[in-house]
């Protein structure tokens, strides 16, 4: 299969995960239900559903593919050895589970297929709205199947969200500090698979991530660049899922980036 014509397959799978688990789990789930990975990243039954359904229907697509989910990749760390080698589908089942487990919005299911540590095609689908972002790569991004262009707010001090939750202290109460004054702060959604979404769509201009996990950011970096937007770390070099190098930085615009990386990391 070409990487267009696995563009609308992978999104039906997505949608009928999304139907046919882990919306009918939603604000349904028992005690028992909900386990913490570890403190303060809850895993659920619809976490682990949705990726088996995932993986298999991934595995009938393209056969022989490996597969790079996040709660496998939890219960066994050697499955992240090697990743940035070869053909690679990776799944976040739910994105934003925090949100999920606690019956609020937004989550989102999310996929990307890699080769070689490059990501070349992204779905992000938010389940409660229906939303379809994908992207191919040198093909442009997409929502519901219209391209899309990624473009800043226009605020004269640019919207940004600050993810510092994982940063050793120090670095986030430093980040913040330059932030003051030159900043709009936004709500933090707690969920890769929205904010990418909305730094291309304006309503934030850029924002800042740490712990840069494949499951995470490969699929809305993709998506976000494509759109014309840059993901990059703070010292401008490019993403690559496969180094495990952590901050990252993504904006609306590459001169939003320079702004952004001029502020917070000049």
């Amino acid at each position: 299969m070409t990487l267009q014509t696995l563009v609308q397959p992978v999104g039906e799978l997505m949608r009928k995960v999304a139907a046919d688990v882990v919306l009918p789990h939603f604000r349904q789930l028992a005690a028992g239900d909900i386990e913490e990975k570890s403190p303060g990243d809850p895993v659920t039954i619809a976490d682990r559903e949705s990726e088996a359904q995932l993986a298999e229907g991934l595995s009938h697509l393209m056969p022989g593919i490996r597969i790079l989910g996040e709660e496998a990749a939890a219960t066994e760390p050697e499955l992240m050895k090697g990743i940035g080698q070869g053909a690679l589908w990776i799944i976040d089942p739910i994105d934003g589970t925090a949100n999920y487990a606690a019956g609020r919005g937004p989550f989102a299911i999310m996929i990307a297929l890699a080769r070689d540590g490059i990501a070349e095609a992204g779905w992000i689908l938010d389940p409660l709205t229906g939303r379809l972002c994908h992207a191919v790569r040198g093909g442009g991004a997409y929502i519901d199947g219209e391209r899309i262009a990624a473009r800043g707010s226009g605020a004269e001090l640019p919207i940004a969200t600050l993810a510092t939750s994982f940063m050793p202290r120090a670095e986030g109460e430093a980040l913040l500090a330059r932030s003051a004054g030159l900043l709009t702060p936004a709500e933090i959604p707690r969920c890769a698979g929205e904010q990418y979404p909305r730094i291309a769509l304006g309503r934030n201009d850029f924002s800042v991530f740490h712990r840069a996990l494949p499951w995470d950011h490969v699929p809305g970096s993709l998506f976000l660049e494509e759109a014309g937007g840059k993901v990059a770390h703070p010292d401008g070099a490019p993403y690559r899922f496969a180094e495990g190098r952590q901050s990252i930085l993504g904006a609306s615009t590459p001169a939003l980036w320079d702004r952004a990386a001029e502020i917070l990391f000049g």
